[in-house]
């Protein structure tokens, strides 16, 4: 075995290891098992691991490499989450209403991984159908942050989010809603990229609400997160969301200097929800941006704070609609005693779902029913598009928009689990992005009480890269992106 610290290895730096032989693909893939293994249990990170698949797969990719095949991600390893279609692999949503389905297909977004040679380690853990803000909803318990285990992770993507800060894998997949990439990107102090909505494919991607789910990546770096995006997004013509234009390449443009650059620092981020030490950190992320030659400019986008109720009309009448089909009668969970057809289909949705995907039903029949269409549903999609013209309006001035990614760092395992409204507000600052369509990454920035935090940057439409370069920079000043947990360095 390889005397290197495999574990607390970048994608890039594997990936070059491999190619100068100074250790396999199977050496690293096993490596990272063992740590699943030994490490998994206390996280609950992971709903399902794929080892022998994944060590087959990692034999085969260093016999490739023996012979001079060089595919983008050849050999290197990365996690998905619980709600990308996976061929023959159970994917449930962390669901109890899909805890046996096995799909017969790979989503777009697997298929283009598994072509440039990445391997899947396993499939993580998420609040139940990616609703929550905490991993706290999923029918296999709740996450844990591996900063402090009594803490949550963030959500919907906590199990990806775990998995990367604990060094299990050193990336994975996510989807991002209304912030579930960025906001547990920040409480594990890691690296969470949304792209723009479209750049790539939902095809496969169970759907929660379908004109704001956008699948994205967790790693350790942005450089780790680029190489990943690039190989990820495209134009999928099996997506009717899918946007043809050109994917750049991500990797050659990383190290662009960002002199010149206009950042716009958005006023009414800086509230009274925001912890004071959380607003300084922010701050002083963005002087050494500065210092890099980027101009910092305050700017406002008066009708954010509409952005949590705006967004929670929308999202739970598309969520309303979208988990229609699960009846138990072509596939998932099906209740058994039932009198009639109708007492069927009540007692497998009631015993199927659990209580938050019930909650957002139950707000999203209401809010498109007859009567109360025009009061909230058709009243939301008019403030969403303010919402997207204070963005349009601000991206005059600026290149990027800067900010907190959480109000405060990680929150304990069952604080806000009684206060939906509580849970809510967690995503007061990621929503946005997520309603006006535009790209969004959470890079670690500093430390409050012991815990990672994020700042937050958001781009314009199909412009990753300004923000993959921005944060890469930062990165290169800062060493916040290299801190790992005490218990699993």
């Amino acid at each position: 075995m390889p005397t290197q610290n495999i574990q607390n290895m970048t994608l890039c730096a594997l990936k070059r290891g491999m190619s100068e032989k100074e250790f396999t693909s199977l050496e690293v893939i096993e490596t990272l098992l063992a740590r699943i293994s030994d490490h998994g249990g206390s996280l609950n990170a992971f709903i399902t691991v794929t080892a022998e698949q994944a060590i087959t797969e990692a034999k085969n990719a260093d016999k490739l490499m023996a012979v001079g095949e060089n595919k983008p991600l050849l050999g290197l390893p990365l996690a998905h989450k619980d709600l990308f279609c996976t061929d023959g692999i159970l994917t449930s949503c962390a669901s109890k209403m899909l805890h046996n389905f096995i799909p017969p297909y790979d989503a777009s977004v697997v298929k283009n991984l598994k072509a440039s040679g990445a391997i899947m380690l396993g499939k993580t853990n998420m609040d139940e159908f990616a609703m929550g803000s905490s991993n706290e909803t999923s029918y296999y318990g709740s996450v844990k942050n591996p900063w402090n285990l009594e803490l949550s992770p963030g959500g919907s993507s906590g199990g990806s989010a775990s998995a990367v800060a604990a060094c299990l894998v050193p990336a994975a997949t996510g989807t991002d809603t209304g912030g579930s990439i960025r906001q547990p990107a920040a409480l594990t102090g890691i690296t969470g990229i949304k792209p723009t909505y479209g750049r790539v494919s939902r095809f496969g991607m169970i759907a929660f609400a379908s004109s704001l789910d956008q699948g994205g990546v967790f790693a350790r770096s942005v450089e780790d997160a680029a190489l990943l995006l690039g190989e990820m997004a495209g134009f999928d013509e099996n997506d009717s969301t899918s946007v043809d234009v050109p994917v750049p390449d991500y990797m050659s443009s990383i190290n662009q200097s960002i002199k010149g650059l206009k950042i716009g620092l958005v006023r009414q981020h800086f509230d009274a929800g925001l912890d004071n030490n959380n607003a300084k950190a922010v701050r002083e992320a963005l002087e050494v941006l500065e210092d890099q030659g980027a101009e910092i400019i305050e700017i406002d986008l008066p009708n954010i704070e509409l952005s949590v109720p705006t967004y929670y009309v929308v999202a739970s009448a598309e969520c309303s609609s979208n988990l229609s089909r699960y009846d138990g009668v072509r596939f998932g969970y099906r209740a058994e005693n039932y009198k009639d057809l109708n007492e069927f289909y009540c007692k497998t949705r009631g015993e199927g779902f659990g209580a938050e995907v019930k909650r957002r039903i139950m707000t999203g029949t209401y809010v498109l029913s007859a009567g109360y269409y025009d009061a909230y549903y058709l009243k939301a999609q008019k403030v969403r598009q303010l919402i997207s013209q204070d963005f349009k309006q601000a991206f005059e001035k600026v290149d990027l928009i800067a900010g907190p990614t959480t109000p405060s760092p990680a929150f304990a395992l069952g604080a806000k689990m009684d206060d939906p409204i509580e849970m809510y507000l967690n995503d007061i600052y990621t929503i946005g992005a997520n309603l006006a369509g535009l790209p969004g990454m959470s890079i670690p920035c500093g430390f409050v009480n012991d815990l990672p935090i994020g700042l937050q940057l958001v781009g314009k439409h199909f412009d990753e890269e300004s923000l993959l370069q921005c944060g890469h920079r930062y990165q290169q000043k800062t060493d916040w992106h290299t801190r790992v947990p005490e218990r699993f360095k």
